[in-house]
């Protein structure tokens, strides 16, 4: 009547609501980093949750979370008592003795003539850099500062993981309720199912890698004298969870750690780190992973660079999940058959609801 276009009506207000939701999504953002990294965590209990409530009636789940929880805290005890000790001893002597940055410059000069002039340099560089930090000292106190109120999500997180291990499931159904027409629903449960194997696997897989790096790493150190060996294999143990930065932040700080404290045998060190990368990236995370998340590297280092940039280092953990599974989504899209598997698969936890 007023010579408005119905369909293009529709696009323009279609349009609006998409940006609209964009926007609030990124405003949101940090909310939303919480409950993903809640989620993937109530991921990485839900095999032992679901084992343990095997024994317990079915609709009473809370005494099987409550002795999952017991569990974790209890392993996580005895780890602490055998282990943290010797960590937070070889932690507090590095601080109590830090490396010389400049004894290690002094005797590479005295090793190495040839290089004084690049030494010099690197000491100059070094003066500049100490200096430039003692006056930004008191920006570096309010940003800890500020930091460290994020540590409130260290206490939110396992809260929301219980939850969402609790009445996952009744979520699942309740959205699921929503849905209209068999064949909607059946995808809609067939998605959600693909979801929830690609996101257990993924935490399984990722555990794995860490146990598997924390245990050579402490071993293989501590036969080979490199100092803080248990300190560092904790460091890389942390580090493996951080796609793509992670292992590199824990090469550098082994290499940088040994070589200012003096170690002797440092091309030695390299060469087995270097065979150990190869092994974990080429030989044991292949295997782990399925086809399903893995991921081109070039796409990696864009969710990895993408999820630094929107969510610091939770962003960074989260890019390699949000991109296998945004890949699980829209391979369907570009389906030349338009349908996938006619099998709706294993039941979906929503996830750990389970």
């Amino acid at each position: 009547m007023l010579g408005i276009d119905p369909k293009a009506a529709r696009i323009t207000w279609t349009t609006a609501v998409t940006l609209l939701l964009l926007a609030a999504v990124y405003a949101i953002r940090r909310t939303l980093v919480v409950f993903a990294i809640a989620l993937l965590f109530a991921y990485l209990l839900h095999p032992l949750v679901d084992h343990i409530s095997r024994r317990f009636p079915p609709k009473n789940r809370t005494p099987a979370l409550a002795l999952t929880w017991l569990t974790v805290m209890g392993l996580l005890a005895a780890l602490g008592t055998v282990i943290g000790f010797r960590v937070v001893a070889e932690a507090r002597q590095l601080i109590v003795h830090p490396p010389s940055v400049r004894g290690f410059l002094d005797a590479l000069r005295i090793a190495h003539p040839a290089l004084s002039p690049m030494i010099g340099a690197a000491q100059g560089r070094l003066h500049q850099q100490i200096s430039e930090i003692v006056s930004a000292a008191p920006q570096i106190s309010l940003s800890v500062l500020a930091a460290s109120a994020n540590l409130i999500d260290l206490i939110v997180i396992p809260i929301l993981s219980f939850f969402i291990l609790k009445d996952g499931r009744s979520i699942l159904y309740a959205f699921l309720a929503m849905l209209h027409g068999g064949s909607s629903r059946a995808g809609a449960q067939r998605t959600l199912a693909e979801v929830h194997v690609l996101l257990l696997q993924y935490m399984r897989s990722l555990l794995i890698l860490c146990g598997v790096a924390f245990t050579v790493f402490s071993i293989a150190l501590t036969a080979m004298g490199v100092s803080y060996a248990l300190l560092l294999s904790s460091i890389a143990f942390l580090c493996e969870f951080i796609p793509l930065v992670g292992p590199i932040t824990e090469t550098v700080a082994i290499l940088a750690v040994s070589a200012l404290t003096g170690y002797p045998h440092m091309w030695w060190l390299a060469a087995f780190l270097g065979a150990f990368r190869l092994v974990q990236d080429y030989g044991i995370w292949p295997r782990l992973m399925s086809r399903g998340i893995e991921l081109h590297p070039l796409w990696v280092i864009f969710g990895v660079l993408a999820g630094g940039q929107i969510g610091g280092v939770a962003g960074i953990f989260l890019s390699v999940p949000v991109l296998a599974l945004s890949r699980l989504l829209l391979i369907p899209l570009f389906d030349s058959n338009g349908h996938g598997s006619e099998q709706v698969g294993p039941e979906p936890a929503c996830a750990a609801s389970a």
